[in-house]
């Protein structure tokens, strides 16, 4: 793994999460139909993170090379508005990022499984990687989740933000009261 940091003091101070797609909201494979188009499975149990997080006042954004009618079908669904897919240099798009959100790099997280992930990865306050990613994005990451890609590892991120914010117990209680 990367350098040393305070894990539960990032997660603490991070107010957005960026995810990429393939591989980390999703198992990585696609399925093409006969006419070209394609779906991809999310995991319900990370859209429940996401909102969870969102709920939070943590923002979550998509940084993605491909681009799918169903990411933006399963981002609008989740409410989730910062979405830059089709991203070449995924490292690039982080200057926008902090333009449009006002959160800097030291404050955000970035959650990838794949090589074009590494350079964002290495500018962003907390690099993550899904337990399956390839071994140099877990050699760069701050924080291996124990999950796979499109198997619960965003839920798992986000419910460690929420934990170390000190807000997850009590969330669960509000929103989950027999739970």
């Amino acid at each position: 793994m990367a350098e040393e940091v305070d894990l539960l003091q990032c997660l603490a101070d991070t107010r957005l999460l960026l995810l990429d797609v393939d591989g980390v909201l999703t198992d990585g494979r696609i399925i093409y139909h006969d006419d070209g188009s394609e779906i991809k499975m999310f995991h319900v149990r990370d859209g429940l993170g996401i909102r969870l997080l969102m709920a939070a006042d943590v923002q979550v954004g998509i940084v993605t090379g491909r681009s799918s009618g169903a990411l933006h079908r399963r981002c609008e669904n989740l409410g989730i508005a910062l979405v830059f897919d089709g991203v070449g240099d995924k490292a690039a798009v982080l200057s926008s990022i902090e333009e449009k959100t006002g959160i800097p790099a030291g404050r955000t997280a970035f959650m990838g499984d794949d090589l074009p992930d590494i350079p964002l990865m290495r500018r962003v306050g907390l690099s993550i990687a899904v337990a399956d990613a390839h071994p140099r994005v877990r050699e760069t990451a701050q924080m291996v989740t124990r999950l796979p890609g499109g198997a619960g590892a965003v839920r798992e991120v986000c419910e460690a933000m929420l934990d170390a914010q000190g807000v997850l117990s009590e969330m669960i209680r509000e929103r989950f009261p027999d739970g």
